[in-house]
């Protein structure tokens, strides 16, 4: 017996309207930027840390690093950007610079002046790179969906605001770096020189 059903009519297009398409245009960057930002994260996880040159045995002033269930580790003791080298500070560093560009920036930039400096060249500035991997860890901890609801409020309240305080303030670290466009300038100020052994006051 054949089948008899009428022919299932062919859906008609769906078409949205064009003061929505901005909205979603935008929606899909925001994805995007994302899905980039997880796929780096992703990377620097699965990346292997350089080999630890061997050292000393430790003693009660030097621990070995631990993870939270107790056992010992050979991975750095610290997260923190000032705390690395070679290629887990360059790993790092790359991660942080797509974050600053995609999603830091174009949400939080503002306008550069005189009062309100930034350097494009901010990655040489080494205060201004521990400032903003230090805003970027709390990011990635109070913006996770187990943080709750309050943590991006959290985020900015606690972590952000003093950030950006200091980091674009006209004596901060980009204080001898042009702010005009048309005439660009980068300069890392000098630190104070560290005091040598046996050195007198």
């Amino acid at each position: 017996m054949s089948d008899t059903s009428p022919p299932t009519p062919d859906p008609e297009p769906f078409r949205v309207p064009d003061e929505d398409l901005d909205d979603l245009a935008s929606t899909l960057a925001k994805t995007m930027a994302e899905v980039r930002q997880h796929g780096v994260i992703l990377d620097r996880l699965g990346s292997e840390p350089d080999p630890v040159p061997a050292a000393s045995p430790p003693t009660d002033e030097a621990p070995e690093a631990e993870v939270a269930d107790g056992k010992k580790t050979d991975g750095p003791a610290s997260v923190f950007i000032p705390a690395l080298g070679g290629e887990a500070y360059a790993v790092e560093l790359a991660a942080l610079s797509d974050w600053v560009n995609y999603l830091f920036l174009p949400v939080y930039g503002r306008e550069i002046s005189t009062n309100r400096p930034w350097c494009a060249q901010w990655h040489e500035h080494p205060e201004a790179v521990a400032r903003l991997h230090a805003l970027w860890l709390a990011w990635q901890q109070l913006t996770d969906a187990e943080a709750g609801l309050s943590g991006p409020s959290t985020w900015h309240r606690d972590h952000l605001d003093q950030a950006l305080v200091h980091l674009r303030t006209p004596d901060g670290p980009f204080a001898a770096c042009t702010t005009s466009p048309t005439r660009p300038n980068h300069r890392v100020l000098t630190t104070p020189a560290p005091k040598q052994a046996g050195e007198v006051q």
